[in-house]
């Protein structure tokens, strides 16, 4: 009788469990989003949808083909020189990609809540679509020159392996101001735009919501749908915001008093305070691609309803293939 060969149960390290995670939560508010059946208006879900790709493109290149790749599967044709300099391009216009889109949601609703005549002609599924375009194409090339602050540690059979900083690249005073730009761009302009107009729009209404409570009283009526509309509406949009700025405090703390060419380390650098910080600021970043999902669920009853419906069809398909 031949041996009856055990198989061995997988088992998952806690950051292949969380970049499980990631993905799964991303990928659902995706396909929940596209059936168009969570309550929100189009154009909100197409910014939403848009977030939650960036998202779902910078964990998989940060996580799956960084950190999990370089610590438990080794792969060595990801440590090739050009397509590690890729990979950090994607990773960086990614994240760069959901901070704006975040700016462009709030501004999106912000118009909606605060003007009737401009909501009517930008608050549109076009002009979402459109934007989303264009922020992708804009983070995309804004971060061309990242791929080449990069050169081969070394060439073998004429083969450029790892990416190490390529001194006279970053220390060119042109790369210099690129970076001031950088730090500029994300995330210092995002966050005064986004308190900006949140700030507009919760002026706007509690000067509103003083009008109709007078209308209501006067009238007789207890409940208005407008105002619990745009209550909803609110719960994401600030859920949002405030989720984004807290989770890239230490980054922006991190950019403003370290420069960028000492990201690629000495043994002095890694045993200082400021490695702390970047790479608490790395990891609340890349927890941040999650926490919208959370959001989601947690704020909107018609999102969580086919995020019901969409387990139960998981395990009952599960189920039915099992059998």
């Amino acid at each position: 009788m031949g041996q009856v060969h055990q198989v061995k149960p997988v088992k998952l390290t806690s950051i292949e469990l969380l970049f499980f995670i990631f993905v799964s939560g991303n990928l659902l508010v995706i396909v929940i989003l596209s059936r168009g059946k969570c309550g929100l208006s189009k154009c909100t879900a197409r910014y939403l949808a848009g977030m939650a790709m960036a998202d779902l493109i910078s964990v998989v290149s940060g996580v799956l083909l960084d950190q999990i790749n370089n610590i438990y599967h080794y792969s060595p044709y990801l440590l090739i020189t050009p397509i590690c300099a890729l990979n950090i391009v994607v990773r960086l216009s990614a994240m760069d990609s959901s901070v704006w889109l975040t700016v462009a949601f709030t501004f999106d609703r912000s118009i909606a809540i605060c003007s009737q005549k401009l909501r009517e002609r930008y608050c549109t599924e076009r002009t979402a679509g459109v934007l989303t375009l264009m922020v992708t194409f804009v983070t995309c090339a804004r971060y061309v020159p990242c791929y080449f602050a990069v050169k081969p540690l070394y060439v073998i059979d004429r083969v450029p392996w790892y990416c190490i900083e390529n001194t006279e690249f970053v220390a060119s005073p042109l790369f210099q101001a690129y970076e001031v730009f950088n730090c500029i761009m994300t995330p210092l302009l995002p966050f005064s735009l986004i308190v900006l107009f949140n700030t507009l729009t919760i002026s706007h209404i509690i000067f509103v919501n003083k009008l109709r409570r007078k209308l209501l009283n006067n009238s007789g009526m207890q409940r208005d749908s407008e105002v619990e509309n745009r209550r909803k509406s609110m719960i994401l949009l600030f859920a949002l915001s405030i989720n984004f700025i807290l989770l890239w405090i230490p980054f922006t703390i991190f950019n403003l008093t370290w420069t960028v060419q000492n990201y690629f380390y000495t043994d002095k650098y890694l045993n200082s305070p400021t490695f702390v910080l970047q790479q608490c600021g790395y990891m609340l970043q890349f927890l941040s691609t999650c926490t919208n999902t959370c959001i989601y669920t947690l704020s909107q009853r018609a999102f969580r309803k086919q995020l019901k419906n969409g387990v139960k069809y998981f395990f009952t398909l599960n189920g039915y293939l099992c059998h």
